[in-house]
């Protein structure tokens, strides 16, 4: 795929947001043609192409960003917009690393139209203080352990064993509270919170991040709902542009129904 007027426009909105969204809780190291993310948030970070690069990255640069990853005790990880650095992909995979590639979507905000909540299920926003939070963590976990989309028998008490054994909240209710990250939950009355997601608003752009729904919650329609309902409220806060990474081709055309086209390939790099 190889991009063009209006596409290009869109593919350096998406990149500048990418650059941009990190930084807050982030030391930034740049490395040549690499710009190195360093978390000081127990979310972990990655490096990423340089903002505006302009030429061919090489085994050689992953290398050195690998490198500094392990002397800094951090995971070495690349992402990056295959579109807009083509390079990058084979220099990630001779200098050792796996390469992912999954659809890259985006959805004009305005053009959202609200999808149909299942029967029973309420979605809504979080605020920092909300007693559903650490709940709402549980869900994500689970759901990511049982990442394809098959319905399975792990639910609540899933979703609460995983809440149980997960560290400290201070950081995303900080991050809450100051409008950077906002997080929403689907419920039902008996099961409680059944699926969860966030998005991060900036400058008009947000990324919904994972957005999970229980194994035993699932084919009822609410993944669709919760990510309705992540939208309308970056609406709210005047976002036009949200994007996101899905899974695989099969996810893509679930969020199609949605509104949602792929612009891109997302590639992610990873040890071999």
């Amino acid at each position: 795929m190889t991009a063009g007027g209006a596409e290009a426009a869109l593919l350096q909105r998406i990149e500048a947001y990418f650059d941009a969204v990190p930084r807050p809780a982030a030391d930034v190291e740049e490395h040549g043609p690499l710009t190195l993310f360093v978390s000081r948030i127990p979310w972990r970070f990655y490096g990423r192409p340089r903002l505006g690069l302009d030429g061919v990255l090489t085994a050689g640069d992953v290398r050195a960003l690998r490198a500094r990853q392990r002397a800094l005790g951090v995971r070495e990880a690349l992402e990056w917009v295959d579109e807009t650095t083509p390079s990058l992909a084979g220099a990630a995979e001779a200098a050792g690393m796996r390469v992912a590639r999954v659809p890259l979507l985006a959805l004009d905000v305005a053009a959202w139209r609200p999808v149909p909540i299942p029967a029973g299920v309420g979605v809504r926003g979080l605020d920092a203080d909300d007693d559903a939070l650490r709940a709402s963590q549980g869900a994500v976990e689970v759901a990511f352990a049982h990442g394809d989309m098959a319905t399975g028998p792990a639910g609540a008490a899933a979703r609460d064993a995983a809440a149980a054994a997960a560290g400290g909240l201070g950081f995303l209710r900080d991050r809450i509270r100051a409008g950077i990250t906002r997080v929403a939950v689907a419920e039902t009355a008996s099961e409680g919170v059944v699926a969860a997601g966030s998005h991060q608003p900036r400058d008009g752009v947000s990324e919904l991040m994972g957005i999970g729904t229980l194994p035993a919650a699932r084919r009822r329609g609410i993944g669709l709902a919760l990510t309705g309902g992540l939208v309308e409220d970056a609406r709210a806060l005047g976002v036009q542009l949200a994007v996101l990474s899905a899974a695989s081709d099969d996810v893509a055309r679930l969020y199609a129904r949605a509104g949602f086209r792929r612009v891109a390939t997302a590639c992610f790099g990873r040890p071999a």
